[in-house]
């Protein structure tokens, strides 16, 4: 019951399997095809989708969004299939660093409308002057240290500015949200979730992941934390909120 005393801290050193460029290339596929089924349970595509980019969309003006770490971009391929289905026009640009992860979503969403993947970074794109609607990411700040998790907001901030929305989304620390994982992948583990590195990875995230309070002692001026279910945090920022408007 080691865990439940230390999940009371930031584990900020704990390394997630898939992380490591070395690790088993078929278990890594297996863990990116995964993703689908897991990210439905999980990371609410579809309470976000209706919450953050329908209201957004249009069916004469495109919208782009721009989704950061998009690992196997299920995320992007579920918006751009539901937009399409409401008549709405959707355009998402997909950026990771992992090029693995990228292979992977290239494969995934080839021919896919809409969908633009791309080997870049924030700050590049920020330094290219591209502007987007809405600025997403799906469980990537608890990968971040301190500097580039400053930097991603501050890009965020750039690229969003002309009238747009950010929404960072990221698992909330708690010993409910771990017991609750932990016991519900379990019956998985042998079937679903086999030679993939979901479960352990799962656990990890948790533990490196924040709670509310502790990204509110740190946001900048201008960003807020709203808590969604089930145990998730969205970091928000709006570009009118701050005071800056679309020219």
């Amino acid at each position: 019951m080691g865990w439940w005393r230390e999940l009371g801290s930031r584990d900020a050193d704990a390394v997630e399997l898939m992380d490591d460029p070395d690790c088993d290339g078929d278990t890594l596929a297996r863990t990116y095809l995964r993703f689908t089924p897991v990210n439905r349970a999980v990371s609410a595509p579809r309470e976000r989708y209706l919450r953050w980019i329908r209201p957004r969309l249009s069916p004469a003006f495109e919208t782009r969004l721009l989704d950061v770490g998009t690992g196997a971009a299920d995320l992007p391929l579920l918006w751009l299939r539901w937009a399409e289905a409401d008549g709405l026009r959707l355009r998402v640009t997909a950026i990771d660093p992992d090029r693995r992860a990228l292979a992977f979503a290239e494969a995934a969403g080839a021919g896919t409308p809409g969908l633009t993947l791309l080997d870049a970074t924030t700050a590049e794109l920020a330094a290219a002057d591209e502007h987007f609607d809405l600025v997403c990411s799906n469980h990537v700040l608890h990968h971040l240290d301190g500097r580039e998790f400053g930097a991603l907001l501050a890009d965020s901030e750039r690229l969003a500015e002309l009238g747009g929305t950010v929404v960072h989304a990221d698992l909330e620390r708690s010993r409910l949200a771990y017991a609750a994982f932990a016991l519900g992948t379990l019956p998985f583990e042998p079937n679903l979730l086999r030679g993939s590195f979901i479960r352990a990875d799962g656990l990890t995230s948790i533990r490196r992941s924040h709670t509310a309070a502790e990204l509110e002692a740190i946001l900048p001026a201008g960003w807020r934390v709203r808590r969604a279910f089930p145990s998730r945090l969205e970091l928000v920022w709006q570009a009118d909120a701050a005071g800056r408007s679309r020219v």
